[in-house]
């Protein structure tokens, strides 16, 4: 390794040779790296963009990462990662999406070589052309009956799912916006409240107000969130509950819940114009497969729906655009000597 460089500086491309390329950095440093590690003009623009639209959008909870974490320009493990964050590093979750798994080698097949046969003198066989097939008979197609398809007890073959990877778009607190796996960040809910998750993963969740416990004056969050089951959907979460703290019973208890449902990201705090109750909105999928917008009011341990609209999905984020056109600096223009740098050189050739 002869240098190092930082996510941001520029580099002279030189030479391209397969997945390397040689470059050259600010300070003159040349060196080989993978162009998986290296990003375009355009690409830079990209993430600029994704990072100011990322910024509008409403955060959905911390998480931590379980390990050193790659953060990609976008949901496929063959995208570049354009930076790197170490463990227990706090991020914000703002989007989700699952897209085909790409895997990082294809299978290539082993081939083995047949073993070696002895030659054998064998006298030469004269050579016949062959048969000619028999005609078709005129009934051919009443003959093939029944078909498969035609058979009572025939199911078609089931295709094999395409696996598919949970990605989560995440901003960091310098701004950066990228994605990384889902499987690799934990969200940061009080583990008094997490323990209540019966092995789902929490996708999502925001505080409802504070509490006072008159006994031991101690102040504890109202808090709301979502879960999913198991597995890949397209979907944000499956559950969304709300935990209140009981100054009674001096713990948390589960106030309003809904399962078996469909929800997308945001989950957002609202504001009730004239009212003094917390209230927080999700979108969900209705029967008629379009999504709604519903406001749920809450107050103590109340919690009841006020409002339920149809839901207006924000544009697209901007793409970054997968392209390794890494162009090399052109070639300086050829010196013109004069004839007596020529002899110059001449001589030193000589002598």
């Amino acid at each position: 390794m002869v240098g190092t460089v930082h996510h941001g500086e520029r580099l002279d491309v030189l030479e391209t040779r397969r997945r390397f390329v040689r470059v050259r950095t600010g300070q003159g440093v040349e060196g080989w790296t993978d162009a998986n590690l290296l990003l375009t003009p355009q690409q830079m623009d990209d993430l600029r963009r994704l990072a100011a639209s990322a910024a509008k959008l409403p955060s959905q909870g911390a998480a931590t990462a379980f390990d050193t974490l790659n953060i990609h320009t976008d949901p496929n493990r063959q995208s570049p990662s354009f930076f790197q964050i170490a463990e227990s590093t706090p991020l914000e979750v703002i989007g989700h999406q699952i897209a085909p798994r790409i895997s990082a080698l294809p299978a290539v097949p082993v081939h083995r070589a047949a073993p070696r046969k002895t030659r054998t003198k064998e006298p030469k066989k004269p050579v016949l052309p062959p048969p000619l097939p028999p005609p078709l008979p005129l009934d051919w197609q009443a003959l093939s009956r029944p078909r498969a398809p035609d058979l009572p007890d025939y199911r078609p073959p089931e295709e094999k799912p395409v696996p598919v990877d949970d990605w989560s778009l995440v901003r960091t607190k310098d701004g950066n916006t990228g994605w990384v796996l889902s499987r690799m960040l934990s969200m940061s809910v009080p583990d008094e409240v997490a323990q209540y998750a019966e092995g789902h993963r929490i996708t999502a969740y925001l505080p409802l107000g504070e509490v006072k416990d008159k006994e031991n004056g101690a102040i504890k969050s109202n808090w709301l969130w979502t879960t999913i089951s198991s597995g890949s959907f397209p979907y944000e979460f499956d559950s969304f509950r709300v935990f209140v703290w009981s100054v009674r019973r001096h713990r948390y208890e589960t106030a309003y819940i809904e399962r078996n449902v469909k929800g997308y990201y945001p989950v957002t705090t609202e504001d009730l114009p004239g009212d003094d109750e917390k209230a927080f909105s999700v979108v969900l999928q209705d029967k008629d497969g379009k999504l709604y917008k519903r406001i749920y009011a809450f107050s103590g341990y109340r919690v009841r729906m006020v409002s339920k609209t149809p839901y207006v999905a924000p544009p697209p984020l901007p793409v970054v655009h997968a392209t390794r056109d890494f162009e090399p600096l052109a070639p300086p223009p050829a010196r013109v000597l004069s004839w007596r740098q020529k002899l110059g050189q001449w001589r030193r050739r000589l002598f």
